[in-house]
């Protein structure tokens, strides 16, 4: 293997919704995410030629996260119903195209995600708009992350100088430092009154809560919380041993496949059947059709 794009399906197509206008299908349903999630797909297939590609997906189920701490992202909202019904649909195209999808009841996608690339031998670029899962770029590995950085038509490579620029912290310390700042988008505390910056200067300084919690002189906050530090930390930590059947990844020579143009059709999608060989988008027929296209143009 000598390229897999790894894509963290729930957060492309959740930045896919959220950055497209309104988009119907023929039956009236909406797809503005589906458009979204398979133009990023299509770009990243002709821009950085893997030679293998795989989709991971969240479960419906609680993981394991939510035994540990009964609050992890119990602030989070409802997903919309719009962008819920989209993700079979998404799922079904990306199955069109002869991609593998890969899931597991009990764990996120990052976990499904971590446990690919410690599987993995050769180069993985990991797509998402998940800044956790910047824990995972390992330059000697050879695992990078790319995430789109201006609606989904540009994006940022990470590797290991990327993320200590944008963190201030390297890859692997990304767990401790989540340990002390804790995360409000995933609803767990850290240590009380410790902030970002903060947080930055210890780990930067101790290397890991581990030693930290070795040393003298510690302040009172930073005792108090120790507890909830190492089960922030646990509840941060991708963990890279989910018991995910794989199987054997086949070459992805195409995405141009028969039942991916069937499927693009049923959706009323021409543009990006054009696109599946690289070409440009085919513009539609109607002025209300046109108006849409242009705005789908526009964000990408």
């Amino acid at each position: 293997m000598n390229r897999l794009i790894l894509i963290d399906g729930n957060a492309i197509l959740h930045r896919a919704y959220h950055a497209l206008p309104p988009l119907t299908a023929p039956d009236g349903s909406v797809v503005n995410a589906v458009y979204g999630f398979v133009s990023i797909l299509i770009k990243i297939f002709h821009d950085l030629k893997p030679t293998h590609m795989a989709v991971a997906f969240d479960r419906p189920e609680p993981t394991f996260r939510k035994s540990l701490y009964k609050d992890y992202q119990a602030k989070r909202p409802e997903m919309d119903s719009d962008l819920a019904t989209q993700i079979p649909k998404v799922q079904d195209v990306v199955a069109a195209f002869g991609i593998p999808i890969y899931d597991k009841a009990g764990f996120e996608a990052d976990d499904v995600i971590g446990t690919v690339c410690q599987k993995i031998s050769g180069e993985v670029i990991i797509v998402t708009g998940d800044k956790d899962i910047l824990q995972l770029v390992d330059d000697k590995k050879g695992v990078k992350v790319f995430m789109p950085t201006k609606g989904l038509s540009e994006g940022k490579l990470y590797g290991e100088a990327e993320v200590v620029e944008r963190l201030g912290v390297k890859s692997k310390q990304i767990p401790d430092l989540k340990a002390l700042m804790g995360d409000s988008s995933d609803n767990y505390p850290g240590v009380a009154g410790i902030g970002p910056k903060t947080a930055v200067g210890l780990i930067t300084r101790y290397g890991n809560i581990d030693t930290l919690y070795k040393s003298d002189g510690l302040t009172e906050k930073l005792l108090k919380g120790k507890e909830s530090a190492f089960l922030s930390r646990d509840l941060a930590t991708i963990r890279t041993d989910v018991p995910v059947k794989m199987g054997e990844l086949a070459p992805l020579e195409t995405l141009d496949t028969a039942e991916a143009r069937e499927k693009l059709q049923e959706f009323n999608f021409p543009s990006l059947i054009k696109r599946l060989v690289g070409g440009e988008v085919i513009p539609k027929e109607t002025k209300k059709a046109k108006e849409k296209q242009a705005q789908q143009q526009a964000l990408f």
